[in-house]
């Protein structure tokens, strides 16, 4: 690793990264799961494909 140039290569990049202390690194913990709206098709997001097929 070079600390004072950017990496130049994937392989670089990688191996700067590798050299992060773990007290630096974001902790891995669990996202929370969150439930999407459920989703439905409404006049307005019809309108918006009503003619599509005339433009394939």
């Amino acid at each position: 690793m070079n600390a004072v140039t950017e990496p130049e290569t994937l392989s670089e990049l990688i191996a700067d990264c590798a050299l992060i202390p773990e007290t630096l690194q974001a902790e891995s913990l669990p996202q929370p799961r969150v439930a999407a709206k459920p989703w439905q098709v409404d006049d307005a997001c019809h309108a918006q494909v009503a003619e599509l097929d005339a433009y394939v």
